[in-house]
């Protein structure tokens, strides 16, 4: 089995920043941010800042693409979905014949995208959860890393594929935490889940984490998109059922109070958000279905308001 040495991170958001700094601390020399010409020189220059020091990535550059066979190992993308296909692109040139592709991408098609480009056969299935990490220019600050959940479609007790295998050794070298689910596409689903509820939810309502921990009215908001999910997931079979819920407010008690979701973090920036990759598709799904979706076509109306306004 092929030892993961070298690692490419695509996308130094706030997610890709706080599993770099990971990855750079538990496993040193393994890894490279990729950056187009104007973010090399700018993150030369002012590095990034991560829960309030310095930290200075080895950049990898699409002018100076690997030798062949020299690719790495692996490569984590951790962009927004409206980013996938120019990250597509721009990484191409970095995966080899020996090249694993994780996806940390919100949503559960990302994979779909990622095999048709580079095989089904580099792409494993995965999602973070639990990472409360908040970006705001080059400053990216959290106090809870989450776990990578990743796999196989289905992955049996007691046994993995050489691919997750090899990713699981490096992620124990490196101190990441993470789970090998058994059924890999549902776990996808959950998360997607918590996606269209918390992330929309709190993007409308301007709330952190703390309103959804303490406030009955933001909860419910929130909880009403994600059980229009469970309705469609029992209509496709992907596992989904309503003890989901509570699952995720397990989770969620774990969370910084003060941290903010993406989406959120997305509308205060003024930036484009992943509204058609939630609501859009969960929308698209209940058509699919004949699952009746108001609460994310009302989330999504509102969201996409927000973005026309700014």
């Amino acid at each position: 089995m092929r030892r993961i040495e070298s690692v490419l991170l695509v996308g130094a958001g706030a997610v890709g920043s706080a599993v770099s700094t990971v990855i750079q601390r538990g496993a040193p020399g393994s890894l490279r941010v990729l950056v187009d010409a104007d973010r090399h020189e700018r993150y030369r220059k002012d590095g990034f800042v991560v829960n309030g020091s310095r930290v200075d990535f080895p950049l990898a550059s699409g002018a100076a693409p690997p030798t062949p066979g020299k690719e790495p190992d692996l490569v984590i993308l951790a962009v927004k979905n409206q980013h996938l296909a120019r990250a597509i692109a721009e990484m191409a040139p970095f995966v080899g014949s020996h090249t694993l592709v994780l996806s940390l991408l919100n949503g559960i098609s990302s994979e779909d995208e990622l095999a048709a480009a580079f095989g089904r056969e580099k792409v494993p299935y995965a999602m973070i959860l639990g990472i409360d990490a908040v970006r705001e220019g080059n400053a990216t600050t959290f106090a809870a890393a989450g776990k990578i959940y990743f796999g196989d479609a289905h992955n049996a007790v007691g046994f993995r594929s050489e691919r997750v295998s090899r990713i699981a050794a490096f992620f124990d070298r490196a101190g990441i935490g993470y789970v090998v689910p058994e059924d890999m596409i549902r776990a996808l689903w959950y998360k997607f889940m918590i996606n269209v509820g918390i992330n929309q939810a709190s993007a409308v309502l301007g709330a952190t984490y703390a309103a959804f921990q303490r406030i009955p009215e933001a909860r419910e908001a929130m909880e009403a998109a994600m059980r229009e999910l469970i309705g469609i997931s029992r209509a496709k079979g992907t596992g989904l059922v309503e003890a989901d819920l509570g699952s995720w407010y397990d989770t969620l008690a774990g969370m910084s109070p003060d941290a903010k979701t993406s989406m959120l973090q997305d509308v205060e920036a003024r930036r484009k958000t992943e509204v058609e990759a939630f609501a859009g598709t969960v929308i698209a799904l209940g058509k699919e279905t004949g699952v009746p979706t108001p609460v994310n076509r009302l989330l999504f109306d509102l969201i996409r308001t927000i973005e026309q306004s700014y």
